[in-house]
């Protein structure tokens, strides 16, 4: 155990040190300056701090006062020694956080019985605080390893979706990452854009409810089969509204209004502007983004200076405008997503 004994009287810091040593298998550290002892305490670690009353330059109260503020030092058992019967003096070190008394002159064997027990004492509270510890790095394994079963049921969620679907490939990786690029350039926090991140791929799930002559149609959909292909949004927002996980609800509001347009155009519901999910205004652009640079059997694969003309002249159309300021603001980080996951 770490101990620092304060006393500008050098007989009085004999006796203590010798009194400690008998008592405890440590060497003390002892100062007749309170000041010195004061850096000391501030910036090491200790177990134990007697301190004296009756100093210069700084008493034991201001001395304790001073010492209490400094981080880490709240629960620190403090002992101070003093020859003032004056009860203000005992209620003024209790208030800025003396922990015992002591009176002088010192009694050996008062002195060590309370020194035994302020250590039992500090050491009790170093097992709790070390079992706190454990507990709280027990808690945050559990919860990474609940965060890796949902980012497991999302991913296995948008396979399927995908299996369903031929044209989606890598699009939903590059999709996921522009959507997450453009919530950090919103400004959203690095948890919320990394849920974005998460739930994004969850966009069409839906689809797996479409039936296959027209999900799989190659040609343009008749009005009829569009409303059907319509669907998929609130049948999305069915299949992930009730999950207890944080990401999926997420990704039951993206799915839900990704095909909502800004001007109150879109489907299924006509919101317009804020009145829609701000995860599903930015996963419409980078939704569309990546999906007129791909390939599709029905179509080619636009410029990029074309697909980013579309963004610009949609704003406040079919787009938020700050969510397509946000993505070109960020364009080298877009190319080099594109570049990453490939295009079909």
């Amino acid at each position: 155990m770490r101990i620092v004994i304060v006393d500008d009287t050098p007989v009085n810091l004999t006796l203590m040190q010798a009194l400690v040593t008998k008592e405890v298998a440590c060497t003390p550290r002892v100062f007749s300056d309170p000041l010195e002892a004061l850096s000391y305490c501030s910036t090491e670690d200790l177990d134990l701090l007697i301190v004296d009353y009756m100093m210069p330059e700084l008493d034991g109260i201001e001395f304790i006062r001073r010492l209490r503020t400094v981080a880490g030092r709240e629960d620190l058992p403090i002992l101070m020694v003093t020859a003032d019967h004056e009860k203000k003096t005992r209620y003024d070190a209790l208030r800025f956080g003396a922990t015992d008394f002591l009176t002088k002159p010192i009694d050996r064997y008062e002195f060590q019985p309370r020194i035994r027990n302020m250590l039992a004492l500090r050491q009790a509270h170093l097992a709790l605080r070390d079992r706190a510890a454990i507990l709280a790095e027990e808690v945050r394994r559990a919860t990474a390893d609940i965060q890796q079963r949902e980012r497991d049921t999302i991913t296995r969620l948008a396979r399927a979706a995908e299996f369903r679907d031929p044209e989606t490939g890598a699009h939903i990786q590059r999709m996921a990452h522009y959507s997450a690029l453009i919530a950090r350039r919103l400004g959203l926090s690095s948890e919320v854009s990394e849920e974005i991140l998460l739930a994004a791929p969850l966009h069409d799930v839906g689809k797996m409810g479409i039936p296959d002559h027209i999900l799989l149609k190659p040609g343009k959909l008749t009005p009829d089969e569009f409303e059907i292909m319509k669907g998929h949004a609130a049948i999305g927002h069915d299949i992930l509204k009730d999950s207890a996980a944080p990401v999926v609800k997420r990704g039951a509001i993206i799915a839900l209004t990704h095909h909502e347009k800004f001007d109150g155009s879109g489907y299924p519901h006509g919101l317009v502007g804020d009145a829609i999910a701000l995860d599903g205004r930015i996963v419409a652009v980078a939704d569309v983004f990546d999906a007129l640079t791909s390939v599709r059997p029905y179509k080619k694969a636009w410029s990029l200076e074309d697909a980013c003309q579309f963004l610009i002249d949609g704003k406040g159309g079919h787009f938020d405008p700050a969510a397509v300021d946000a993505f070109l603001a960020g364009w080298e980080e877009a190319l080099a997503i594109r570049d990453r996951f490939g295009v079909e």
